[in-house]
């Protein structure tokens, strides 16, 4: 079978799989989020936590919730990795530094996963299991927690009552990460993926050199870190390292998984919001702008003009596996970087102009198509306000979505939740580039050194994780600046998005008029594309101007 037809093969399988999923376990989510009926299970965590499950929240007693849990778990993961030599199956490692604990730490509970150290020559077994796989399950969680927040704002009526952040969390590990993880990581198992609790082991090889394998509990990570597009991996080579993606099954597996849940709870919102059509219109959205990218990358990848010597010289397969390919190295780069996932198969530093640059685009959309899990659509929702709030002014009325009035406050928080990762990303690399240290850290100049510093603020600010390597990141600077991008690009946009549900729920729904802008019609489904192009494009079209754009054309 030749490369092409295979690449065409392992999309539409994929669309197809994903297509399969999308009704039946979005109204299963629907269902969990839900549900009155709490599991015996549940009962103990809430027993053993304190919960008044039984109590609901306010939007600011929930984002409360939040941010103790979290705070408790960045401390928590912290002392971890600072006491790690004093720990069971330490395999000798030594405490990570001060700086690069904190830069982990927040990483891994902010969902980015970020990593500046080498996982198999930095971790015991236990961190990696009980600190960084935990953070996988229960950062993947919050964000589903939050966006069930912000669609009972759009059912509820004259109420400041969003729902219970403790339910919600407990609800979503057990009854939807942990059981699909636990086949997931099984089928990867059998596929060759590694799973055992060997540290490094010393090997004869065929030509006679000595060489250590280091093992480990990889599979049992490997799946939840795609399921909560989490991408922390167990090793620095991440998916591209055979031990953790050994085939292009495992490959295709690893994309289906990152995609899943995303491309799933839009059929959740429409469930829970009462109207079906309304999350047929968010997918869609979602899978014209994933379908576009793969088209660029793969296209850039194949056939990029700019790098038409390398493609001669056979060197677009520079910093890709060969048992996967270009077609599958694409697929899973657009994938990870329109996901807040951040696992790679490749090295990104390596992709074309064209390929390298959308991938960074990719990530200033703000991780909406699909997104993270439960970033992704609130992210998206927080679009679609703006979109109706455009379209309300053209035709001279006050815009509606969802029976829900958009005034003033309710703008005021979508515009905040917009603004804030770009100021972050741009005030980020335009520090690093303005002090000459962190200029040094370049690995190469000119608009792909900037690409690279571009790349690792965007990537940490929309808590997305991968790196376009090329950058010496693990300094006290770029561990500290990073690991502050990572928080403040998590937990702000929190913030707006809760402030945005309180608001709504305390509304008094509003009947459907002639002057209603539909929100469920193909007509609506090109407005929200282009409100997210325009808005991302006019953002960062200066920077993307001064690094792939202009190695493109140089």
């Amino acid at each position: 079978m030749n490369a092409t037809l295979a690449g065409w093969l392992q999309i539409i399988a994929l669309v197809g799989a994903l297509a399969l999923t999308f009704r039946p376990l979005g109204d299963y989510m629907a269902h969990v989020l839900t549900s009155t009926r709490h599991w015996r299970s549940e009962r103990l965590v809430y027993r053993v936590g304190g919960v008044h499950v039984d109590s609901e929240q306010t939007w600011s007693g929930y984002l409360r919730s939040v941010l103790a849990f979290s705070v408790v778990s960045v401390l928590f993961l912290y002392g971890f990795l600072r006491l790690q030599n004093h720990l069971l199956l330490s395999l000798g490692m030594k405490p990570i530094s001060p700086d690069q604990s904190f830069n982990t730490a927040a990483s891994f509970v902010t969902n980015t996963n970020w990593q500046s150290y080498s996982g198999e020559s930095a971790l015991g077994h236990l961190v990696q299991m009980a600190g960084l796989a935990v953070q996988n399950f229960v950062s993947a969680a919050v964000g589903i927690a939050v966006v069930a927040a912000l669609i009972r704002g759009f059912t509820r009526k004259k109420t400041d009552r969003v729902g219970n952040f403790w339910q919600d969390l407990t609800r979503v590990v057990l009854r939807v990460l942990l059981p699909i993880s636990l086949v997931m990581a099984m089928v990867l198992v059998a596929a060759g993926t590694v799973e055992n609790f060997h540290g490094f082991q010393s090997i004869t090889a065929i030509a006679g050199q000595h060489q250590s394998i280091p093992g480990g509990p990889v599979a049992s990570q490997e799946a939840i870190k795609e399921l909560g597009t989490n991408g922390g991996g167990f090793y620095n080579a991440n998916s591209a390292h055979p031990f953790e993606n050994p085939n292009p099954f495992t490959n295709w597996l690893e994309i289906y998984l990152l995609l899943v849940i995303g491309f799933s709870l839009p059929r959740t919102f429409g469930t829970m919001v009462g109207d079906k059509r309304q999350g047929y219109a968010i997918v869609a959205v979602m899978a014209l702008i994933w379908a576009a990218s793969v088209a660029i990358v793969t296209a850039n990848e194949l056939h990029s003009v700019s790098s038409s010597a390398g493609h001669a010289a056979g060197g677009m397969m520079e910093g890709k596996e060969q048992r996967l390919g270009i077609w599958a190295s694409a697929l899973f780069a657009v994938s990870t970087t329109l996901t807040s996932c951040g696992a790679v198969n490749s090295a990104h530093d390596s992709l074309t102009p064209g390929g390298g640059g959308m991938t960074i685009f990719n990530m200033m959309l703000g991780e909406i198509a699909p997104g993270g899990t439960g970033s992704g659509l609130y992210g998206i929702l927080i679009l679609a306000v703006v979109a109706v709030f455009v379209g309300g002014l053209m035709v001279g009325r006050t815009p509606e979505y969802l029976g829900k009035k958009l005034r003033g406050r309710e703008m005021k928080y979508a515009s905040l939740y917009i603004l804030t990762t770009p100021a972050i990303v741009l005030v980020g690399s335009g520090i690093a580039m303005a002090l000459p240290g962190e200029r040094a850290a370049m690995l190469n100049h000119g608009p792909h050194g900037f690409s690279e510093v571009l790349y690792a603020f965007t990537s940490a600010a929309n808590n997305n994780g991968s790196a376009f390597a090329g950058l010496s990141v693990n300094t006290v600077w770029y561990n500290t600046a990073l690991g502050l991008a990572m928080i403040l690009g998590r937990f702000l946009p929190m913030v707006f998005v809760l402030a945005l549900a309180g608001s709504l729920a305390t509304q008094q729904p509003v009947p459907v008029t002639v002057g209603t802008l539909p929100t469920h019609r193909p007509q609506f489904v090109g407005l929200l594309s282009a409100v997210i192009l325009i808005v991302v494009g006019l953002t960062y079209l200066p920077a993307l101007a001064l690094g792939p754009l202009a190695e493109g054309l140089h």
